[in-house]
């Protein structure tokens, strides 16, 4: 079970990596415009929230990571739940209040790395 955990965990940080590029760089981007259902206009309004919100994203990926690759498997099991709960109340809060695909992009893998972790025990 700590092999299925460790699996989503990593995953969930890549994830959130993505996240941060999108949102710190290639925001106002076709890319970006799409992934977040922007308009140039809208982008260009936001575009520094957006990088503020990045940099967020890019904390809750290095927190995951860091539960990876501590060398103490009881710290790393407190850095797995504290960073994949906190991946999952987002994607939850963001869900309810932006929109239902944010749900399924973070908070069902946030709460399936949960989940996992909690299951393999520290």
């Amino acid at each position: 079970m700590n092999l299925v955990a460790n699996v989503l965990v990593g995953l969930i940080a890549v994830e959130h990596v993505y996240i941060l590029v999108l949102e710190m760089f290639l925001w106002r981007t076709p890319r970006g415009l799409k992934a977040f259902g922007l308009t140039p206009e809208k982008a260009a309004l936001t575009v520094e929230l957006a990088k503020n919100q990045g940099l967020y994203n890019g904390f809750l990926a290095a927190g995951l990571f860091y539960a990876l690759f501590v060398p103490n498997p009881l710290v790393a099991f407190h850095f797995k739940v504290f960073f994949s709960a906190c991946v999952a109340i987002a994607g939850i809060y963001g869900g309810a209040t932006v929109g239902k695909k944010i749900f399924f992009i973070q908070g069902i893998p946030g709460l399936a790395a949960l989940g996992a972790a909690v299951l393999a025990g520290g």
